[in-house]
């Protein structure tokens, strides 16, 4: 075994691990619209396999749970297939995970999470439950970290959503997401109100997507690849990696 992932072991192997692990990994995602050419399912299995990489990574001292496959993703909603969990559904839920995990003898967690949407979220969720729960919580995106990769390879001024980024991970991470005969570029709506409440700017606001893309994309994931999408997650599982052995003091000699 290279990975504690709960949900492939029985409860003797993970008494036994217990022995070693320090913190829990919780992949955190979501299930909306990417477009005409990537699977509603993407954030989800994206923070899922990140979540495996980064166990191994860790490997003995972290455990993987079961993937939160749902998010806050109301901006969406008009996509058929999206569904949106409230931020206070999405709350409770992690409450409950870190709650049922505490009374194992974990303490620390990370919120892995493959969605921009629940960052907001994560930042409240992680505050209430370390303080309500006794409990260190820290959450991190998936590969938000890699920004030298991102740097060199993404070249679209708008991207992150079914995009070259997304598209190269999956295509590492998760090729089955990707329809690679229908990639298309976003369809974006220039001149709307969404331009001025966007990340960086000084006022900040809620817009539905459609009103940014008409296909839902932002970005070109045609110019994505697998090579891109290894880049991009070695770069990002390098920082997270080394954060985590720092931030929770790990003795890097254990490490898989």
């Amino acid at each position: 075994m290279n990975c504690y992932d709960l949900t492939k072991m029985t409860w003797k192997e993970v008494e036994k691990s217990l022995d070693t692990v320090e913190f829990a990994i919780i992949p955190v995602g979501a299930h909306e619209q990417h477009g005409p050419h990537m699977a509603e399912s993407c954030d989800a299995v994206l923070a899922e396999r990140m979540a495996n990489k980064l166990g191994q990574r860790m490997f003995p001292y972290a455990i993987v749970t079961p993937t939160v496959n749902m998010g806050v993703s109301e901006h969406h909603i008009h996509f058929p297939g999206t569904i949106t969990l409230q931020p206070s559904t999405l709350i409770a839920i992690l409450t409950d995970m870190v709650s049922s995990l505490k009374q194992h003898g974990i303490k620390k967690f990370l919120f892995l999470n493959s969605h921009g949407g629940n960052q907001s979220t994560l930042n409240l969720a992680a505050m209430t439950i370390t303080k309500e729960l006794e409990v260190e919580v820290y959450y991190a995106k998936t590969t938000s970290s890699a920004k030298g990769s991102i740097g060199k390879y993404v070249k679209s001024p708008l991207f992150g959503h079914s995009c070259e980024r997304e598209v190269s991970e999956a295509l590492y991470l998760a090729p089955e997401l990707v329809r690679e005969d229908l990639l298309e570029k976003g369809d974006i709506k220039e001149g709307g109100r969404w331009e001025r409440l966007r990340p960086g700017k000084a006022v900040q606001g809620f817009y539905f997507y459609e009103e940014m893309t008409g296909n839902g994309c932002i970005g070109d994931g045609r110019q994505g690849s697998r090579e891109i999408g290894e880049q991009i997650v070695e770069e990002a599982l390098d920082n997270l990696s080394a954060e985590l052995s720092e931030l929770l003091d790990l003795k890097e000699e254990l490490l898989y």
